[in-house]
């Protein structure tokens, strides 16, 4: 089990790891070792994870969530595999405790009479300004 937060572990089995070749740096090594870690993660069919960190997950995780609810987490920062494995799971872990912190609410504010009258003034001051630009007529 990956500790994620105080109320969230994570089993090893719900995510899947493929190693594909990495671009970037390595020399020859480059063209024969897969050291670059695909990490894949079903959102949708986790148990794990509660129904609105589910929500919040595919939200966070934005284009890296196919359109099956999987994650897809690449990683080739490092040339050795096993320092791309532990990279991806840091990622994913650190997305996760992000969609678990619950958005603060939003609280309703109104703008204070000092801002109306400023942004009315502004307004005025626009208006006058176009006013001054416009042609004369020959009345």
């Amino acid at each position: 089990m990956i500790p994620i937060t105080g109320g969230i572990e994570l089993d090893e089995r719900e995510i899947e790891e493929s190693f594909i070749r990495a671009s970037g740096p390595g020399g020859q090594n480059v063209n024969k070792v897969a050291s670059a870690v695909q990490l894949r993660f079903d959102i949708r069919h986790s148990p794990s994870l509660p129904e609105p960190v589910r929500d919040r997950l595919a939200r966070l995780g934005g284009h890296r969530v196919s359109q099956q609810g999987v994650l897809v987490i690449t990683a080739q920062r490092y040339r050795s595999q096993e320092r791309n494995r532990v990279d991806a799971l840091d990622r994913l872990v650190a997305l996760i405790r992000r969609a678990a912190t619950p958005p603060r609410p939003r609280r309703l504010t109104r703008p204070s009479a000092a801002a109306r009258e400023r942004r009315l003034a502004g307004k005025a001051r626009r208006a006058r300004l176009k006013q001054q630009r416009a042609t004369i007529s020959e009345e």
